[in-house]
């Protein structure tokens, strides 16, 4: 699990122990890498997308991207808001996520939106999975609620992709 240092001079009094809330940051500052490597992916498809759909295809990825970003910013702060601090180098976030980068087939607009849904997916999993950690076992109803509030932004992001492949 990833290491987290609390920040100094600035810890929280939420009633939930340092501990429970080294861990949540922990789980956060993952879901921020994942976030960041999906924005990456998303972003380099806006910009590299070829064939029939360019445009619409182009315009689609770009508001998928900037809705991530804003999911970004506030998973970052939630981390800070919890007394870490968040990942921000590239190294980081690529030691910590769940996805994995791959070599996107640009001229195949069915093959990355397959890909950018897979990363949705793996996303809503994993948040799904720790959302019973963080409210039962870490006591922090304040970042289950936050985390689910994400997960239905990726449930829809998943959906709009799923329409454009069938």
């Amino acid at each position: 699990m990833l290491k987290t240092k609390p920040l100094q001079n600035m810890k929280p009094n939420i009633d939930i122990k340092d501990s429970y809330l080294k861990e949540v940051a922990s789980i956060l500052n993952t879901l921020l890498a994942d976030e960041y490597l999906l924005y990456t992916k998303t972003r380099n498809a806006h910009w590299n997308i070829e064939g029939p759909h360019f445009i619409e295809l182009h315009k689609f990825f770009e508001s998928q991207y900037e809705e991530i970003d804003e999911i970004i910013d506030e998973v970052a702060e939630r981390v800070r808001t919890l007394g870490h601090y968040s990942l921000g180098r590239l190294s980081d976030f690529l030691e910590v996520t769940h996805l994995s980068e791959n070599t996107l087939k640009f001229s195949d607009s069915r093959h990355i939106i397959q890909n950018l849904l897979a990363d949705h997916e793996s996303i809503i999993g994993s948040i799904r999975k720790e959302i019973e950690a963080i409210e039962d076992k870490y006591k922090d109803a304040g970042t289950a609620d936050f985390v689910t509030g994400i997960l239905k932004q990726h449930e829809k992001m998943a959906w709009m992709l799923r329409a454009h492949v069938l």
